[in-house]
């Protein structure tokens, strides 16, 4: 397959992220590639939730092996890191459910083992501003991709395109915080993915890629009904241990906007940078 639309680039965004538990159980998440532009020159990050992270024992990061500047589809690399939780930058704001690693280090570790990664960057200047955001409408037509309920081509080592609209217009913080609900199909091992506002423009050559394609956060929570009809909204686990008994989920989840995740790496260059 030859990688040479913007879909086929958002394959290898993803980064799975396999988990070993303090209680011994094991789980997924998403993890996505960023790059972002600095004073001092563009820096690369793995984006994901802080709560995939926190209560790790054992952690590890599975990408493809790249060759003469292509993808070994099938050819894993899994690159496991020492004391997983602390070697994660969090968002200053405990309540935003984020965090980071550069990327540099863990390509230099690969190196060292004779491999070279293979993924496509998400660019930071795609996470729509302040102007960008109050022009979409109520409405938009999403896109996410991650390991739902651990769900990926294993063989070949693909993550799972996922579709959806907005549930609560992007131009509105959700219940007061930097946040926006989709109406989607969100399970354990969701958790990380990044979202995009996609609507592709079918009448165009195909030098026009789309119409639409913002960089609009990640999944961290998803919905559910309890018994009593009382809806809650919870972090989505990294396995099915930590779903809520007696309940249900209603596909819809909670989305941190992208401006979070710019907040997040800005707080990293400001501490290490300057």
């Amino acid at each position: 397959m030859e990688i040479n639309s913007i879909t086929k680039k958002l394959l290898f965004n993803t980064i799975r992220v396999d988990t070993v538990l303090d209680d011994g159980s094991e789980g997924s998440g998403t993890a996505f590639v960023v790059s972002h532009a600095h004073a001092r020159g563009t820096y690369t990050f793995i984006v994901t939730n802080r709560h995939l992270v926190d209560g790790v024992q054992r952690g590890g990061l599975v990408f493809t092996q790249k060759r003469n500047g292509q993808p070994l589809f099938g050819q894993r690399f899994q690159l496991n890191i020492e004391d997983f939780p602390h070697a994660w930058f969090m968002h200053p704001d405990p309540a935003v459910d984020l965090a980071i690693i550069p990327m540099r280090p863990l390509e230099q570790a690969a190196r060292d083992q004779g491999v070279e990664l293979y993924y496509h960057v998400i660019d930071s200047r795609l996470a729509p501003d302040a102007a960008t955001t109050r022009a979409l409408d109520a409405l938009e037509e999403i896109l996410f991709v991650g390991y739902p309920s651990g769900v990926w081509d294993q063989v070949n080592l693909m993550p799972i395109m996922r579709r959806g609209t907005t549930a609560t217009p992007m131009a509105l913080d959700f219940e007061g915080r930097p946040e926006f609900l989709i109406d989607a199909a969100v399970y354990p091992g969701s958790s990380g993915s990044p979202v995009f506002v996609y609507q592709p423009d079918t009448g165009r050559p195909s030098q026009t890629a789309s119409k639409k394609f913002l960089f609009a956060g990640v999944v961290a929570a998803v919905f559910f009904r309890e018994e009593a009809n009382h809806l809650v909204s919870v972090p989505v686990p990294a396995n099915n241990h930590g779903m809520v008994m007696g309940s249900e989920m209603i596909d819809l989840g909670l989305v941190i906007k992208a401006q979070s995740v710019l907040e997040v790496i800005n707080a990293y260059l400001g501490k290490w940078l300057e």
